[in-house]
């Protein structure tokens, strides 16, 4: 293991949380135990592909003013997308509650 893992118990991950962040956002792995087995890793999420949609926005603004003039949506896929809009369903968050 090439990272910086640290074991720690889980009454010590409770009562000292500001640390086990402190310690992930320096780059370390923490690895929360409960009677000596691992239930728990905290560590910083991995860079995430794509972008922010307001930056593609930017980007396509950006273009249409290069292209000097608006792409418009293909009918077909502008079809199949209002499609999926309407046949989509409310999440179920009652498990979240």
């Amino acid at each position: 293991m090439g990272k910086n893992v640290i074991r720690i118990s889980e009454a010590d991950a409770a009562n000292n949380l500001a640390s086990v962040l402190d310690r992930v956002s320096a780059g370390a792995e923490v690895v929360i135990e409960r009677d000596c087995r691992p239930v728990a890793v905290v560590k910083s999420p991995e860079a995430l592909g794509g972008r922010l949609l307001s930056e593609s926005i930017a980007l396509a603004e950006a273009h249409a003013k290069e292209m000097d003039y608006e792409p418009t949506m293909d009918a077909d896929f502008a079809a199949d997308l209002r499609e999926i809009i309407n046949k989509r369903k409310p999440r179920d968050l009652a498990e979240w509650d």
